[in-house]
């Protein structure tokens, strides 16, 4: 009876140091989980969708394509063939299916190796959320605890909720709204059965059923779902029998998914750094840009036909293989928004943006800047500038520089007007010595122009290079009453919960008086009624605007505005070879500029430039600046009042 009694002793002492061991196994096994509880703070990566103005959808932004949506927009029948198919004791087990097990235990040890998981839906939203997906026993340990923690923690409904919208269904789309789009172009809540048992079958084997990838194995796993579905009674034979003799459609592809990419990649550059790039790609968040759709729309209809005619021509001048480039940029002229933006020909093949990041040289077009600082410094549109031959001392004692006109030809003394519609480079030059150099830089920094701008007299030709970006900006200085606004692509970012969590303050600032602004409008618009801007005349509304041309022809601009709309558009080749002769800023920049803003302001309100007191408007002879009230060869130009009487 003793030897019973320590027998029985020795058993349960055993018995007792065994569940020992194994207590302190599980608990070493899970000391390390992530708590449960991090779930009641847990936000599921989402896609950030970027708007137009007029509310356009021009990119989706993320990770990983996830898109979540709450149980009640996803169709029954998907939530039924996915219990059907992967868990069909949801509803009863509490998130470890015992028998299910011991039956996979059983087949693992006669294979010899993991081959049937066994894993309930909970187990599987546990090791997705929380774990690796590595097949270890220790793996397996963990991902049962996990699941009976969150089942004590959530309802069924929120589970499968969580679930549906975080496991990945192949081919980059994590969540069921995903894999709706990617594989049938449709939300959700549109699926029909045969869709519905297709996205079922994804997720034992996502790589492989996908059916972007292997569409016949996805069929085949498609038809294994709709009879599993038969089996317990959710769809009928004649159901089954429909569904499983639809073949699969892909979506048809729309191009590239991302509208105007140039402008969606500023914006990405812009945010990354403002908001940061992890809650950029990660948050869910909507972002309202300022670009209007349909303005987009037409600047690359312009930039495409310009460029296809200069290909032509440069073709027919015996040009090999030519590829030639184009940016366009507009602004909205009271808010400093951009209206649309075009970088280049094909962002497939460059995606570099030469509407932001190119600093070419601006040729002529850069003038209007040494002529502003000039009207706010006391000059006069009749005030008289000499075009002549001239020679300008260089650093060395044998050094000289002698500018020449595009023309050739000289005509003596000339009015400020006449040497900037004319373009006139000598008079020009003249004039930025006389102002100083660095009095014109500084006053170019307070437009905005931020690129390096060399001290010599020949920055009066646009020998610096600047971005197209920069120029339109400066130039919607003119058309704005004198204030210089920064340029922005943002108007607002908002969370899921609809908030704004940031809002751009662009610098604003005074930079001109209201009556110079006014004067170098007139000026311009001079450029395009009596100069080297004509080929702009039939856009029949108040315009103005500077061409620019480089040496060779390597670069060709125009920029210019309305009273609305500020725009800049730049032609030249990467590689700084020649346009071909004669490819000016008339001839390869102005056409795509008269092509977009014709369309730009079509759908606006017909509007005049503001009238600006003490201004007084006078017709004057072009070449000598005399008032010549009756003379067929003058032309009306702005004066302040107190000086319009000169000669």
């Amino acid at each position: 009876m003793k030897k019973r009694h320590i027998g029985i002793f020795a058993l349960f002492v055993t018995a007792a140091v065994l569940c020992g061991i194994a207590l302190g196994a599980v608990f070493a096994t899970v000391r390390d989980l992530p708590q449960i509880r991090a779930l009641e703070d847990f936000s599921p990566s989402a896609i950030t969708r970027v708007y137009s103005a007029d509310n356009t959808l021009l990119a989706e932004l993320y990770k990983k394509k996830r898109d979540p949506v709450p149980l009640a927009k996803i169709p029954k029948k998907l939530r039924q063939a996915l219990i059907a198919t992967e868990d069909r004791s949801f509803y009863e087990h509490s998130g470890v299916d015992l028998k299910g097990i011991a039956r996979a235990i059983v087949r693992d040890i006669m294979a010899g190796e993991f081959v049937e998981g066994a894993s309930t839906i909970t187990q599987q939203l546990a090791k997705t959320l929380f774990l690796t997906p590595r097949k270890t026993l220790e793996r397996k340990l963990k991902e049962a605890f996990l699941a009976f923690q969150l089942e004590r923690r959530y309802t069924k409904r929120e589970i499968l909720e969580l679930y549906l919208n975080q496991v990945y269904f192949g081919s980059g789309a994590y969540g069921v709204q995903a894999a709706a789009q990617k594989f049938f172009g449709k939300p959700a809540s549109d699926l029909g059965l045969s869709e519905c048992a297709l996205i079922a079958g994804l997720p034992k084997a996502p790589s492989v059923y996908s059916p972007l990838v292997n569409p016949d194995l996805a069929i085949e796993r498609r038809n294994l779902v709709l009879r599993q579905m038969a089996d317990v009674g959710i769809i009928s034979r004649q159901q089954l029998q429909a569904a499983s003799s639809k073949p699969y459609e892909p979506p048809i592809k729309s191009g590239n998914a991302t509208r105007a990419p140039y402008f969606v990649d500023s914006v990405k550059k812009r945010l990354e750094t403002k908001i940061g790039a992890d809650r950029l790609y990660t948050g869910g968040l909507t972002v309202e840009t300022t670009l209007d759709w349909g303005m987009q729309q037409q600047a690359q209809k312009a930039v495409e036909k310009g460029l296809e005619q200069l290909c032509r021509r440069m073709k027919k001048n015996g040009m090999t293989s030519p590829d030639p480039q184009g940016a366009l940029i507009a602004l909205d002229v009271k808010s400093g928004g951009i209206l649309a933006m075009i970088g280049g020909r094909d962002y497939a093949k460059s995606p570099y943006n030469r509407a932001t990041m190119a600093k070419r040289q601006p040729g002529s077009a850069f003038k209007p800047i040494v002529y502003a600082r000039a009207i706010e410094e006391g000059f006069s549109q009749n005030s008289l500038l000499l075009d002549a031959p001239v020679a300008f001392q260089g650093d060395g004692p044998q050094v000289q520089w002698r500018p020449e006109n595009f023309s050739h030809s000289y005509q003596g003394e000339i009015t400020l007007r006449k040497a900037l519609t004319h373009s006139k480079n000598i008079p020009s030059v003249r004039l930025l010595e006389k102002l100083g150099v660095n009095s014109v830089i500084s006053f170019a920094r307070s437009l905005g122009i931020e690129s390096r701008l060399s001290p010599n007299l020949s920055l009066a030709l646009g020998t610096s290079g600047l971005t197209l970006k920069e120029l339109a900006a400066a130039y919607s200085v003119f058309a704005n009453s004198g204030k210089y606004i920064e340029p922005t692509a943002v108007r607002a970012v908002k969370n899921k919960h609809n908030r704004i969590i940031w809002q751009p303050e662009p610098k604003q600032r005074a930079v001109m008086s209201e009556a110079g602004a006014a004067i170098m409008v007139d000026m311009l618009e001079g450029v395009i009624n009596e100069g080297t801007g004509k080929g702009a005349r039939g856009i029949a509304r108040p315009v103005g605007g500077k061409t620019g041309t480089t040496n060779k022809y390597k670069d060709a601009l125009f920029v210019g505005f309305s009273p609305s709309i500020a725009a800049g558009v730049w032609t030249g080749c990467d590689d700084y070879t020649t346009l071909g002769p004669y490819e000016t800023g008339a001839r390869a920049a102005l056409p795509i500029w008269t092509h977009f803003m014709q369309n730009a302001v079509a759908n606006r309100p017909y509007r005049f430039f503001d009238v600006v007191e003490g201004l007084v408007k006078r017709r004057m002879h072009p070449s000598t600046g005399e008032r010549a009230p009756d003379s067929p060869a003058a032309v009306p130009a702005l004066f302040r009042r107190d000086r319009s009487n000169t000669r």
